[in-house]
């Protein structure tokens, strides 16, 4: 048995869990939202959120009770051709930042009473023995090795790293859910994950490197044309195969986006909802749902980014994101604001009268 053959097995196990959404309980759902004091349909796509977490449960009563946020984090060999506004080593410094709970992440997560947990799965540089007791965050160490390679020269790295990796988030996801986590919002960190984000929908979607590269961290236009070349030489380089995601991910990816595939494989097998946040993680979505088109529907968009590629990805997936905030941060940061509608969407389903406890009449051709 390879290297590699453990994790690929496990995946492919965990592939094979996911289907359909469970139609019984999204019906029960939206029974129970009709029932209650309002007109039908009138809170909108907060009873759709009702119902999507009825279907991906298969309760139709689904709590909220404590979400969890797992940020995976990696460096970038590509950052060598000058794609980031940042350097390389603000990856270790803002994992470092998110254990002592003072990133946006941290302050957006306990609004909505969620965990945060950072996996290290590729960091250049040592954050676990310099950041003592995590006060913010808890900190796993995975790391598959410290950085990708510079794409533009070659693969990122090996078939069997990428599905390490892929295994490192899977155990993660497994973890937070054997330890009571009912929903799971995605976010990530990497200085140069855009760039690679970029050419994994470039390569899976069979979009222009152009139309799904934007700014990044800040960089300016003639930068940005800089790093569309970056992606395009990287492409041409490696000849990803669209039909091998892993291949694309190994060829074009980063760690931390491998790591987010395997997040999203483990827990959509739990039958837990997934909440992604923005382009990098909507990049692990894409191949994901190219690995088990079923994840899709279990997925939900908690925003669309300013990034140009996330449209493109969101219009792949067709998925319809739930915030328009302009946001570009990453972290998770729309993932946790996201989940604190779940929560609300929950709370009118649980809280509200219904016409009969209220003893309010229905529309009158009802009661007729």
């Amino acid at each position: 048995m390879t290297a590699a053959s453990v994790p690929a097995a496990a995946l492919d196990e965990a592939l094979a869990q996911i289907g359909p959404l469970d139609a019984e309980a999204m019906a029960a759902a939206r029974a129970r939202l009709d029932a209650l004091t309002k007109p039908p349909g009138s809170l909108g796509r907060l009873e759709d959120l009702a119902i999507w977490l009825a279907g991906v449960s298969g309760r139709a009563r689904a709590a909220v009770d404590r979400p969890a946020i797992i940020v995976a984090a990696a460096d970038h060999g590509v950052t060598a051709q000058g794609v980031s506004a940042y350097p390389a080593d603000v990856t270790a410094q803002m994992v470092a930042n998110f254990v002592a709970g003072g990133a946006a992440i941290n302050a957006l997560a306990r609004s909505v009473g969620a965990s945060v947990t950072v996996v290290d799965v590729g960091v250049a540089s040592s954050v676990a023995a310099s950041v003592g007791v995590a006060s913010g965050a808890s900190l796993v160490d995975a790391r598959v090795r410290g950085g990708t390679a510079d794409m533009t020269l070659g693969p990122a790295m090996s078939r069997a790293e990428a599905l390490a990796a892929i295994e490192a988030g899977m155990t993660v996801a497994a973890r937070a859910i054997r330890d009571g986590a009912d929903m799971i919002g995605l976010g990530e960190m990497g200085i140069g994950n855009t760039t690679a984000a970029s050419a994994i929908t470039a390569v899976l979607t069979g979009a222009a490197a152009d139309e799904v590269t934007g700014r990044g961290t800040g960089i300016d236009e003639a930068a940005r044309r800089r790093k569309v070349a970056v992606i395009e030489r990287a492409i041409a380089v490696n000849q990803p195969d669209p039909a091998d995601p892993i291949g694309v991910l190994a060829a074009v990816g980063g760690l931390e986006i491998a790591a987010l595939v395997g997040v999203i494989a483990a827990t959509a097998s739990a039958r837990v909802p997934v909440v992604l946040d923005g382009f990098i993680t909507g990049a692990a979505a894409l191949v994901a749902t190219r690995l088990q088109p079923a994840i899709a529907p279990r997925l939900l968009a908690a925003h669309r980014s300013v990034e140009p590629g996330h449209a493109v990805i969101l219009d792949a997936l067709a998925l319809r994101p739930v915030l328009e905030l302009d946001l570009r941060l990453g972290e998770g940061t729309g993932a946790a604001l996201a989940i604190g509608l779940l929560d609300a969407a929950c709370r009118v389903r649980d809280e509200m009268a219904t016409f009969e406890s209220a003893g309010v009449s229905r529309e009158a051709d009802e009661r007729s």
